[in-house]
């Protein structure tokens, strides 16, 4: 569904890359997890997919087409965006939020509506509760549910996910994981997931891509990756919650 083959990105003609060779496959259905530390390329690629940032070089394939041959706008429309910083609209009311990409696809009031209350009660917000309200009387969970609603308003194939749940505390960040993984197995959406997060690396991904200083140092399962690291850093990398992990188990 997805196809990134050799992609690199520089933003200083070529002194330095942000991203070096990227080559990684997002099958039908997967939820892929970018997994690295800040700077390492995680959010780069997930903005080269939708075009917010052009590849210096390389191919990147949407549904089997080559997202440069392809409008940047439509793009986008066709495919979800979460951010960590949500970006609700504060002036739009949360019915008005979640409408706004089906508004721009050109789809009258009431289905437009009809759309919102369904993603609402899909989100856990009771539509009738929540339509008129406006993202500053919402809780940060409650605010993050609408941004995910906001991206599957028009019904797209994928579904980017920058560091969503990053700035939520631990137990919102933990029923929207659940909720997340609930979700997709109703909808059966391509996720590309980036995180920071070992945890949420492990909790959500079908698969995981360690990405590091530009490069990507392996690509597999959960347990492909835990139990055979392809390189010191990948196994330096899931050391240390392994070790953590062993001291809660001592604890209990």
């Amino acid at each position: 569904m997805i196809l990134l083959k050799e992609v690199s990105k520089s933003f200083d003609g070529g002194r330095s890359y942000a991203l070096k060779g990227l080559s990684l496959e997002v099958y039908e259905g997967e939820t892929m997890v970018l997994l690295g530390s800040s700077g390492c390329g995680k959010t780069t690629t997930l903005k080269m997919i939708n075009r917010l940032i052009e590849p210096t070089s390389g191919l990147i394939e949407v549904g089997g087409k080559d997202v440069t041959s392809q409008d940047p706008v439509s793009l986008r429309r066709r495919i979800g965006y979460v951010f960590q910083e949500i970006g609700l609209f504060p002036h739009m009311t949360i019915e008005q939020n979640i409408g706004i990409v089906p508004k721009l696809l050109g789809w009258d009031k009431d289905r437009r509506r009809a759309r919102a209350l369904e993603l609402m009660e899909l989100m856990d917000l009771d539509p009738y509760a929540f339509a008129d309200r406006y993202p500053d009387e919402l809780s940060g969970g409650q605010q993050q549910r609408v941004g995910v609603a906001r991206a599957l308003a028009s019904d797209p194939d994928y579904l980017l996910m920058d560091e969503p749940f990053g700035a939520l505390d631990a137990l919102t960040r933990d029923t929207l994981q659940q909720e997340l993984l609930s979700l997709k197995k109703r909808l059966k959406k391509t996720i590309v997931f980036v995180t920071h997060d070992i945890f949420e690396a492990v909790v959500l991904g079908d698969r995981i891509a360690v990405l590091h200083e530009g490069k990507l140092e392996q690509v597999g399962t959960n347990k492909e990756v835990y139990e055979r690291p392809a390189s010191r850093f990948v196994a330096k990398l899931f050391s240390k919650p392994s070790k953590q992990l062993a001291a809660f188990k001592e604890m209990l």
